[in-house]
């Protein structure tokens, strides 16, 4: 008789994370079908504890899946803990450390020193490469959102969760004032639709910009816009969009810039004239003094702004997904190839 997929979804170590990979409305058909689901306590998840408990789901005390069973499947969102030092299980989650991003070999050889496996959560893709599982449309909504409120003056600090009715009336308010000219770079994908809409919301019309648009950088345009939404998702070294020197140029109206992809420190960034994002603290970092000054929005985790609409949507496209941990299909035995190659020098060298 085989074995039943044993799935636990840790509690995540950021206070203002308060998404969840896995909605309790989907837990229940995890449990249904027969998977264990174990669930750890969160005080700051958007979802109650007692529904999980309510629809079957084991509850544990946080961070206690570092004594889960070898073989269960360890599910996330944003960075694990520091320790332990070796990780033994097969983590589900963004782990943000096939793009040189600071601190990825590190988490590389804590996989390759326990044996375990880093199934990301980025790279689990179709047969045609596409991604399966993603905020994006949240994170661009949003990452949009927050740049127009801003040029308006009507965004408010620390940032704190909300809904998107909440936040469609902040934007729904700036209607009729003096619109911004925007541009949105990766507009046909789902960060950049996610943009185009909240920006629709702001009665703003933006310019949409896409792979025809970006194989050649029209900088001159780029930096006719008041403001710049890049929603791109690169996983290839490419020509920047901007570069320190274009912030100098006199003729430069661009005044806002929102980074969604946040790729900063890594050989794919597009925009690297940045060192560090911003966060819920402080959203807005000044890049350049001007005239005009330029400022940057660089939140990493912005769909957690819209935690039970992000995680909702993203659970109901993971569900799927997880069904077919048991024998695990195609998706995953992509998923993990694409950490045996990434890994595999430092896997070697931990096996020598």
């Amino acid at each position: 008789m085989t074995k039943p997929v044993s799935l636990w979804m840790r509690a995540e170590t950021r206070t203002e994370e308060h998404r969840a990979p896995l909605a309790p409305c989907h837990a229940l058909r995890l449990v249904q079908a027969g998977v264990n689901v174990t669930v750890e306590h969160a005080h700051h998840r958007v979802f109650p504890t007692q529904d999980y408990a309510d629809v079957g789901c084991a509850i544990v005390a946080g961070g206690s899946w570092v004594n889960a069973p070898a073989d269960t499947f360890i599910l996330g969102l944003k960075e694990l803990p520091d320790e332990p030092h070796a990780l033994r299980h097969r983590h589900i989650y963004f782990g943000h450390a096939y793009k040189g991003q600071a601190g990825a070999q590190r988490l590389l050889g804590r996989f390759a020193q326990g044996g375990g496996a880093l199934l990301d959560l980025e790279y689990l893709i179709d047969d045609s490469g596409r991604r399966l599982v993603a905020f994006g449309h949240w994170a661009g909504y949003i990452g949009a959102a927050l740049a127009v409120l801003y040029w308006h003056a009507r965004l408010a600090s620390p940032l704190r969760p909300t809904t998107q009715t909440a936040l469609d009336q902040m934007l729904a308010a700036v209607r009729g004032s003096n619109a911004p000219r925007v541009l949105v770079i990766g507009a046909h994908g789902r960060c950049g639709r996610g943009a185009c809409e909240a920006l629709t919301a702001a009665g703003v019309n933006p310019t949409r910009w896409d792979v025809e648009e970006t194989r050649v950088i029209d900088r001159d345009a780029l930096l006719a816009h008041d403001l710049l939404i890049n929603a791109v998702l690169v996983t290839r070294p490419i020509e920047p969009f901007l570069t320190r020197l274009d912030l100098f140029r006199p003729s430069r109206r661009l005044s806002v810039i929102a980074d969604v992809t946040c790729d900063v420190g890594s050989k794919c960034n597009a925009l690297p004239i940045y060192e560090a994002t911003t966060d819920w603290d402080r959203p807005v970092s000044r890049l350049h003094e001007g005239p005009p000054p330029v400022h940057l929005i660089a939140v990493d985790n912005l769909p957690s702004l819209l935690p039970r609409e992000s995680s909702t949507d993203f659970s109901a496209a993971l569900l799927p997904r997880l069904l077919e941990l048991h024998g695990f299909a195609a998706p995953w035995q992509r998923c993990e190839r694409t950490y045996r190659e990434t890994s595999n020098p430092i896997l070697h060298n931990v096996e020598a």
